[in-house]
């Protein structure tokens, strides 16, 4: 057999699999909360930054908006965030955060190094953190030039 088709030579499928295992791992702390994964995303995308416009959030998520919109959608019927029409633009939606979605921060706080130490290993260190981070942007840019 070729070994360009064995899956343990496959890079995309090691990606695949982390990816789906440390969301698993949030699952248990954002559930508390009744939280997805997704949503976590969007807000830490408006904690850094509150009251943006869709398309905003959508580029910094490297999503589309088409994907996004159904998620702000719930997050607003949760009260998490509201929506409402751009004053300079009345085709741009801002979102922005409620009173519970700014207090979500203060119970999530523990999450980010929950995790973080969940993923810690023998090659996985504090140390090595950063030139993780390094190589997955190099990909992640990499792929986006491509797309």
């Amino acid at each position: 057999m070729d070994g360009r088709f064995k899956l343990d030579n496959q890079l995309c499928f090691r990606l695949y699999t982390a990816s789906r295992l440390i969301t698993q791992a949030y699952h248990p702390l954002l559930g508390e909360y009744g939280l997805t994964y997704p949503q976590y995303l969007v807000l830490l995308v408006l904690w850094e930054k509150d009251a943006q416009p869709v398309n905003d959030i959508a580029k910094r998520l490297l999503l589309e908006t088409n994907t996004v919109t159904p998620l702000l959608k719930r997050m607003e019927a949760e009260g998490i965030v509201t929506r409402s029409q751009g004053t300079k633009d009345a085709r741009q939606m801002i979102v922005k955060l409620t009173k519970k979605g700014r207090d979500l921060q203060e119970k999530l706080m523990d999450v980010p190094e929950t995790v973080g130490s969940a993923v810690l290993c023998e090659s996985v260190t504090p140390e090595t953190v950063p030139s993780l981070f390094e190589m997955l942007d190099d990909i992640i840019n990499k792929l986006k030039q491509n797309s």
